[in-house]
C-alpha cells in the first residue's frame, strides 16, 4: 500500500507507513501538527499537537501539556481519504513529512489536495 496524494500536478505515491502534517492556523497564526498512520484500510490519526487555543482550536479533553503546546490523541475514526484545502490565503501551506523528507502542499490557491491509501495511485478515489 502507498500513501497517495493528488492535486493540480496529478497523483504521487509514497511508500510509507506513517506521515506528519503541520500547518499554521489561518486566524490564530499558531502551529498545528498531526501524525497519521497509513494502513491497508485507510488513514488513522495517531496524535496531534497544538501550540495554543483560539478560533476552532479548543484543547480537547485528555490533552497533556508538552513544552509550549498541548499533545492529544484525536478521536476520529479511520479515514478513507483526507482533503487538504489550498486557498492560498493562509500564512503557509501544509507541510507533509514522511520517510525523512518534507514537502509543502497547498501554499497557493488550487484544488484541494486529497490523501488516500491504495496499491496504485493513478486514480483519485472520488
Amino acid at each position: 500500500m502507498s500513501l497517495c496524494l493528488s492535486g493540480a500536478a496529478g497523483a504521487v505515491a509514497l511508500a510509507v507507513s506513517s506521515f506528519t502534517l503541520s500547518w499554521t492556523h489561518s486566524v490564530e497564526r499558531v502551529e498545528w501538527w498531526e501524525r497519521w498512520e497509513v494502513t491497508t484500510a485507510g488513514l488513522r490519526p495517531i496524535e496531534a499537537r497544538v501550540v495554543g487555543t483560539g478560533a476552532g482550536m479548543e484543547i480537547p479533553e485528555g490533552a497533556v501539556r508538552d513544552g509550549d503546546g498541548w499533545l492529544f490523541r484525536p478521536h476520529l475514526p479511520l479515514q478513507r481519504s483526507v482533503l487538504l484545502a489550498a486557498s492560498g490565503r493562509t500564512p503557509s501551506g501544509w507541510t507533509l513529512c514522511a520517510a525523512g523528507s518534507c514537502r509543502t502542499l497547498g501554499a497557493t490557491e488550487a484544488d484541494p489536495i486529497r490523501l488516500w491509501v491504495s496499491p496504485v495511485c493513478a486514480a483519485d478515489p472520488r
